[in-house]
């Protein structure tokens, strides 16, 4: 037993254990700091809240959790370069390396977190394109991604010339290799800076029966909710190639409808024509401003014809229905009214009785 002990203190006084010491001591201060910040953290957040602007809660949302991870990294990287030096040969240098990469890291990810927030603050608030608000959104995310990735393999000493030489003949080969998926992504491009349509507008394309309302508009496609409630992807490119109705950006509706008044009634077609064209011109749902017609157009098989064309203020579908349904119905009341009625398909036989009975009758 005597031999173990002093065995045991021979071998424990040729280690250094100081670098326990210093990580409990970083890891004491890193729980006090972190304490004092979730405290200054909750009374900025409770006076916030009591605040008119929604910038000083964005700001708060960007900082609250990178602040939280620096707290606790930051001295942690310390206590790991302690116990390198105090326990073996290896160079401690890459930590060093690594704090400037967390630095640069967590700024990066504040941007993220704020970009994200304000992305959001500016699609509720609604007055701003949510289309352009999106686009916008990707390709700063884009942009921190490209400027992180780089700036992590600049810090370890990677050769970024080397790598863009080799990342020109890769670009090449890989472009090629996903034309599709480029293609599909320089549509949503396109999408986002032209704006032939915005999300939650109603779109139609004769050319691929494509019809429905944009739900989202993404980098590689777009989804579009149909009228039976059925979700539509459509490839960004797709767009590109073809012929896109956006009717949510109607100024009017138009009414275009023949009226057919029975022969019979060719007198009083003319007095039926002014007095709906007269009705129109004081009805508050017509757009006086557009092209208001309404003219005697054809002498047709079984009806004389007068067309009505005019536009309604509303762009509305359901609305536009019951304006149209309202101007119809007193149509038919101006009809009758003159005394006059609706024509269906006829037809009249005339017989000559004078000349039937030189007709020769056969024996």
């Amino acid at each position: 037993m005597d031999q173990f002990i002093a065995q045991w203190q021979f071998s424990t006084q040729s280690l250094n254990f100081k670098w326990v010491e210093d990580i409990a001591l970083l890891l004491i201060l890193s729980g006090i700091s972190w304490i004092i910040w979730r405290v200054i953290l909750g009374k900025l957040i409770a006076r916030s809240e009591n605040t008119i602007t929604e910038w000083d809660n964005i700001i708060l949302h960007g900082i609250r959790a990178p602040v939280s991870v620096l707290i606790w990294l930051w001295p942690l990287s310390y206590a790991l370069s302690s116990l390198f030096e105090k326990t073996t040969t290896l160079s401690s240098e890459w930590l060093s390396v690594s704090r400037r990469v967390l630095l640069f890291a967590l700024f990066l990810w504040i941007l993220l977190r704020l970009g994200k927030k304000i992305e959001a603050y500016l699609i509720r608030s609604e007055k701003y394109n949510q289309t352009t608000v999106a686009a916008m959104g990707h390709l700063f995310h884009l942009l921190l991604a490209v400027i992180g990735v780089f700036t992590a393999l600049q810090a370890f000493g990677i050769s970024l010339t080397g790598l863009l030489t080799f990342g020109g003949m890769g670009g090449l080969i890989v472009g090629l290799a996903a034309k599709d998926l480029l293609s599909n992504i320089f549509g949503g491009l396109m999408i986002y800076f032209d704006k032939p349509f915005n999300v939650g507008e109603w779109i139609s394309s004769p050319d691929r029966h494509i019809e429905g309302t944009v739900e989202r508009i993404g980098m590689r496609m777009t989804m579009i909710r149909t009228f039976s409630s059925r979700p539509l992807y459509v490839p960004n490119s797709v767009f590109s190639n073809i012929i896109v109705e956006n009717p949510s950006r109607m100024q009017n509706r138009r009414i275009f409808e023949t009226i057919k008044l029975r022969y019979r009634d060719a007198d009083k077609i003319a007095t039926v024509v002014n007095d709906v064209k007269k009705m129109l011109q004081d009805h508050p749902d017509i757009e006086q401003r557009t092209t208001l017609m309404v003219n005697f157009d054809a002498f047709a098989g079984s009806s004389l014809n007068f067309f009505i064309y005019t536009f309604t203020k509303t762009v509305n579908w359901a609305r536009y229905h019951e304006v149209k349904q309202h101007i119809m119905l007193q149509v038919i009341d101006i009809i009758h009214t003159n005394g006059a009625d609706l024509a269906f398909p006829t037809r009249t036989f005339s017989f000559d009785t004078d000349n039937e009975a030189n007709v020769p009758v056969p024996l």
